[in-house]
């Protein structure tokens, strides 16, 4: 089984999976993720994070129904699971002890 390393790119797109809440899949979180991000995407890359993530047990994967828009093709939908909902929670709390910790006057820079 892959580590539980959580990279930025799986932490966005885990964050947009749950974002979605059940209704993530392949172009949704694309569009999602270069809204949010302002950033271009891959499609390919999406998948390959979402295939590592599942690796790691941050999301769970079902099929939905067959759609005659995809020519009779099912949707992969990705959900966040509980182990990944609760590394974004480590995530997060990481990065806020460690903003806690930069000096005002460094902040006060980038003004």
């Amino acid at each position: 089984m892959k580590g539980t390393y959580l990279g930025e790119f799986e932490e966005v797109i885990l964050l947009i999976v749950a974002i979605l809440n059940g209704k993530a899949y392949g172009n949704s979180l694309k569009e999602e993720f270069q809204g949010r991000a302002n950033r271009s995407v891959n499609l390919s890359a999406i998948h390959a994070a979402l295939y590592r993530l599942e690796q790691k047990g941050f999301v769970k994967s079902q099929f939905g129904e067959p759609t005659c828009e995809r020519g009779g093709k099912r949707k992969r939908f990705f959900s966040a699971t509980n182990k990944g909902l609760s590394a974004l929670q480590e995530s997060r709390d990481l990065r806020k002890n460690l903003w806690a910790d930069v000096p005002v006057n460094a902040l006060s820079k980038l003004r």
